[in-house]
């Protein structure tokens, strides 16, 4: 059975190790997968990439989405394209992206916008030139690189849709586009059907969960059958990631919602 939901094999399957993951999301019936940064290091080696990518191809799974580095996530950092000091681990790390989606035809690189640094100034100037700098390497290969929202992280300030869009107009860049993740834009008290509408045409790449909790879809309170009618009468046209904490070990919820 396949299904029209990407797995995301970093949160949904992280009891695994990561390079049996793509097969564990194929033996479930997915045929696409995305990842976060795999890698401990902005700068992997080449055996390190190329020992990721066999995975994904030995499992005959598409990799649709990939995260640009985004720093100790576990600490709380979330991205670098804000972050002075760190701009060569950046453009590293867009540099081993785009190499892999040549490879492998992802289509979408997600690049955090980054936290607030104490003391820091000139952020958001050094964010427009890291995130013009990603998209026209992805450019290259027709992949796009998007801005997505974040809730749980109060040093992060792209929460809205809004503002992530305008950083977007700011940056002014073409293969730039808005991450919707319907968990974050619900928990930090956003309209969904409101923000389909207004940014439809914006809209690159789409991650659910449900919310409260992060878990599975119907875990929760969020009416996701009828967002997701909603992004196909907008036009729509891409996979749906499911990022979600596993609440338990099998994908039966996925039949069952059918």
């Amino acid at each position: 059975m396949t299904f029209r939901h990407a797995l995301n094999c970093s949160i949904v399957l992280p009891d695994l190790p990561l390079l049996e993951r793509p097969a564990a999301a194929a033996a479930a019936g997915f045929d696409a997968v995305e990842f976060w940064w795999p890698f401990d290091s902005a700068a992997p080696s080449d055996p390190e990439v190329d020992r990721f990518a066999r995975a994904v191809e030995e499992a005959g799974v598409q990799l649709v989405g990939l995260n640009i580095a985004a720093g100790d996530m576990p600490a709380g950092d979330r991205g670098l394209a804000s972050w002075p000091g760190r701009e060569q681990e950046f453009r590293d790390s867009v540099a081993v992206a785009v190499g892999l989606g040549e490879r492998l035809g992802i289509g979408i690189f997600n690049a955090l916008y980054g936290n607030r640094i104490d003391g820091a100034t000139g952020q958001d100037e050094l964010a427009a030139q890291n995130l013009a700098h990603a998209a026209n390497e992805a450019g290259r290969i027709g992949a796009t690189i998007v801005l997505e929202p974040l809730s749980g992280a109060d040093r992060y300030p792209i929460r809205t849709a809004a503002q992530a869009v305008a950083v977007l107009d700011r940056v002014g860049a073409p293969h730039l586009g808005l991450l919707a993740d319907l968990y974050h834009l619900a928990v930090n008290g956003e309209d969904l059907d409101a923000v389909i509408t207004t940014y439809a045409d914006r809209i690159a790449h789409v991650q659910l969960a449900d919310a409260p909790g992060r878990h599975e879809p119907g875990t929760g309170e969020l009416d996701l059958a009828h967002l997701l009618d909603a992004l196909d009468e907008a036009g729509y046209t891409g996979r749906t990631a499911l990022e979600y904490v596993p609440t338990r070990p099998d994908f039966a919820w996925l039949k069952e919602s059918a």
